[in-house]
């Protein structure tokens, strides 16, 4: 059984690099799929939550050896929650799973995606409400799919890395959580889906599932319960089409991890 996923795997890499050179673009190909990258670069410029250790990146070694090779090397430290990353059930359930113990298949699957950025980027403090949740329903004629991952579009992520604009405030520390703003998941919406439809995973383009004036984290609190992995500060929603796609979400497998970093891409037709 290894040796066919590691062949398989294998032969998915070869499809990539022989499609594509390496490329900064967020888009690429795969056998006739869109790959389309929703996750943000990790440098000193990415966001976290303002009382959370941002990310560093410090040089072991760049340059020629002195056996004649060149070799770089660099160590990294940063919060588990910041940038594009992955909220595991742990993280306010205590008997939810870690981020090792999440299973791969809610993490890979067919998505859709809810887009209310008419709303959100009139009001940085929006919830998306049950509503939203049921006109996307109405007019797609469908209910949201058994064992899809939900993807929220504010239209939030234009605003990144500006911490003023992207989280309300440039501050940090404990005083600065009173002067966050950016749209979030309501609790009555984040109930709605955990009673409601089966979901593997749910993910938004800002820096939380809560909004920001979030005082009790009650839709963390309701999806993580649930065993619903949360993805948060996404980017490039707005290339993906409503449905009809598929998510890949691999974070870094972190044992034990309340969260980890995440490279999240979407297959598009």
């Amino acid at each position: 059984m290894k040796k066919v996923l590691y062949f398989g795997l294998f032969a998915l890499f070869l499809t990539c690099s022989t499609t594509n050179s390496p490329t900064t673009k967020t888009e690429t190909t795969l056998n006739k799929k869109t790959i389309i990258d929703l996750s943000h670069p990790f440098s000193e410029s990415t966001i976290y939550w303002v009382t959370a250790e941002e990310f560093t990146l410090d040089t072991v070694f760049n340059g020629m050896s002195d056996k004649g090779y060149f070799y770089a090397a660099n160590n990294f430290k940063a919060a588990e929650h910041g940038g594009t990353h992955l909220d595991a059930p742990i993280h306010f359930y205590k008997d939810g799973q870690t981020v090792d113990e999440i299973p791969l298949a809610h993490l890979v699957g067919t998505a859709i995606k809810i887009d209310v950025s008419s709303q959100a980027l009139k009001n940085p403090d929006y919830l998306i409400s049950t509503e939203d949740l049921k006109d996307w329903e109405t007019k797609h004629q469908t209910s949201i799919p058994d064992n899809s991952i939900v993807l929220l579009q504010t239209g939030h992520s234009i605003y990144y890395p500006d911490k003023l604009k992207y989280l309300g405030t440039s501050q940090r520390g404990d005083a600065a959580v009173k002067d966050l703003h950016f749209p979030g998941l309501s609790p009555d919406a984040a109930q709605w889906l955990a009673d409601h439809r089966h979901i593997k995973a749910i993910g938004i383009d800002t820096p939380s599932i809560d909004y920001g004036q979030s005082v009790y984290f009650k839709s963390h609190v309701i999806l993580l319960s649930q065993q619903i992995p949360v993805f948060e500060n996404l980017t490039n929603l707005n290339n993906l089409p409503n449905r009809g796609f598929e998510v890949i979400a691999l974070p870094m497998k972190i044992e034990g991890g309340s969260g980890a970093p995440l490279r999240i891409i979407a297959l598009v037709n």
